[in-house]
């Protein structure tokens, strides 16, 4: 059984989604001392009613799961929680968005989202503090905010960008056609694809200087880390105001509160 941070109030958490990566989530969650899983929603009526932690494999009944068609906007008043977190479907946030009327925080890593999408947490965040990442891992946007910085210092590198996978994945990594986005390249001619064996994702953006080559690299090496990114955006969220965030706002912040001086 998990332990408890003694004299701290922890935070309450709702999750949308338990297939493969939010098993992984919810487990992260659940060993967190600053949180407390209350319950998880998913799609089917698969182990309606039954016990997360016990699929899990802890001897503990807690966080029982819904099917989603018993979420309605009565569902976050008798279940309130300080933070819903997102790892189902590009569509569950139609189920959640009477959450937002509730004070309810909500983290979305959801990655195939279209436009109208993104607009309707737009709308949730003049509510209350909503945070949208498509990958939520640490490293991944701190490698982001990095390379722009690094971008910035040495505009003339030659810069490339190097995506490897395993070897089921047909397209091209969302993240990096992020990185490209954001670096101003030409997603075709600088983005590089690997597909071998069981990688479960590595990204490397390189940058060539006269006489030096700088290499900013994060490898995940289980989706555990999408938990860990959840749990990091959820400990300063949970202070933000109404409004729009990203992993990137959070690292950006961290970054100027934590600037060496030598």
């Amino acid at each position: 059984m998990k332990k408890k941070d003694r004299g701290i109030k922890p935070i309450t958490v709702g999750l949308f989604g338990f297939g493969k990566t939010g098993r992984l989530v919810a487990d992260e969650f659940y060993k967190d001392g600053h949180f407390d899983l209350k319950w998880v929603v998913r799609r089917t009526h698969k182990d309606n009613h039954k016990y997360a932690t016990r699929l899990l494999g802890y001897e503990v009944d807690d966080a029982r799961i819904f099917s989603v068609d018993e979420v309605s906007p009565d569902f976050f008043r008798s279940h309130p929680v300080d933070i819903l977190v997102d790892f189902s479907s590009a569509r569950a946030h139609l189920q959640y968005a009477p959450a937002a009327d509730c004070g309810i925080r909500i983290i979305s890593a959801i990655s195939k989202y279209k436009e109208q999408d993104i607009d309707a947490l737009k709308s949730l965040s003049v509510k209350t503090a909503v945070l949208y990442s498509p990958n939520i891992t640490l490293g991944i946007n701190f490698l982001l905010v990095a390379s722009q910085i690094l971008q910035g210092i040495a505009p003339h590198a030659d810069v490339e960008i190097v995506e490897e996978h395993f070897r089921g994945k047909k397209e091209e990594s969302g993240t990096a056609l992020k990185i490209a986005d954001i670096l101003g390249l030409d997603k075709a001619r600088h983005v590089n694809s690997i597909r071998v064996g069981g990688i479960v994702g590595k990204h490397e953006i390189i940058f060539g200087l006269p006489n030096q080559t700088i290499r900013l690299v994060h490898e995940s090496i289980s989706k555990a880390a999408f938990g860990q990114g959840a749990i990091f955006a959820a400990k300063w969220l949970i202070a933000a105001p109404a409004g729009m965030y990203s992993m990137e706002n959070i690292i950006v912040d961290m970054f100027k509160r934590n600037i060496p001086v030598y």
